[in-house]
């Protein structure tokens, strides 16, 4: 009994060995990384202090604001074509358009998002595809198309590349639900909408919460997107960063400006873990 408790010294090490590599990579790419930028941004050629962060108020709290604001929007957006998507594939009635939609919507998966920027910045452009189908489909004047390769480019790239991932996890939590209840609802009168929101929409809200903030997360260190679709001002955070490095190699407002993301990102894993807490109590 003593030796299925208490592993040999020698099977501890190679439990250790195993290990090791992925703890390396963790340690050298991720750790170290993080701990460099946060004691960076803390580091002024006067010694130690705020300066850089003051620096980043004084030049980038639009640009703060702005990430917040199209991030937030992208993820609202993400949030509720997934509800859509997923009710509808547990829902629908119709074999046919369940079995397209489920073939079609995760393509995106698998297009990098340097990728999604190129195809974007020729499909929203004044004279880019979708304005171009427009036009032959006498849906709009030549002179009346705009250009999206601005803040709405970058929430609808966001939000086509993303919903997929967002929807794959929630169409899985919903086709594991108890139909029981659902074919219940029904029999009492109550319509699909009302059945996925009052009924499939609160018993998959963890799934769904944890897909928001994987896509909040990752929106938040995308760079290229931001640059290939909408490079004015303002700005993301990610560009700024690559700004301050590129143009002036200021690694102290940059580590600053990433300090600030990972705040943010922060708190939503923070409001994530404190509803998943509250849940579970």
């Amino acid at each position: 009994m003593s030796s299925v408790s208490n592993p040999a010294p020698s099977a501890r090490l190679v439990g250790f060995l195993l290990v090791l590599p992925a703890l390396a990579v963790i340690v050298g790419l991720f750790l170290m990384p993080l701990a460099i930028s946060v004691i960076g941004a803390f580091r002024t050629p006067d010694g130690w202090g705020l300066a850089n962060f003051t620096k980043s108020a004084d030049l980038y709290s639009i640009d703060v604001l702005y990430t917040v604001g199209v991030i937030g929007l992208s993820t609202l957006l993400i949030g509720l074509l997934s509800i859509a998507i997923g009710g509808y594939l547990t829902l629908g009635e119709n074999p046919r358009a369940v079995a397209l939609l489920r073939w079609l919507y995760r393509w995106p998966l698998f297009i990098p998002f340097i990728v999604v920027g190129q195809m974007m910045r020729t499909f929203l452009a004044k004279n880019g595809l979708m304005n171009n189908v427009l036009v032959a489909a006498g849906l709009m004047a030549p002179l009346d198309t705009v250009s999206f390769l601005d803040w709405r480019g970058i929430v609808i790239s966001f939000v086509w590349k993303q919903t997929p991932l967002v929807a794959l996890l929630v169409a899985g939590a919903m086709a594991s639900l108890d139909r029981g209840t659902i074919e219940a609802a029904r029999n009492l009168g109550a319509g699909r909408l009302r059945i996925l929101v009052e009924i499939v929409v609160p018993q998959v809200m963890p799934t769904l919460l944890v897909g928001l903030t994987l896509s909040f997360v990752t929106m938040m260190s995308v760079l290229s997107v931001p640059l290939m679709v909408a490079s004015q001002s303002p700005t993301v955070i990610t560009a700024d960063i690559a700004f301050r490095i590129n143009a002036y190699a200021d690694y102290g407002v940059a580590n600053a400006l990433g300090v600030i993301s990972l705040v943010i990102t922060g708190g939503v894993a923070w409001f994530y873990l404190r509803h998943t807490m509250r849940e579970r109590l």
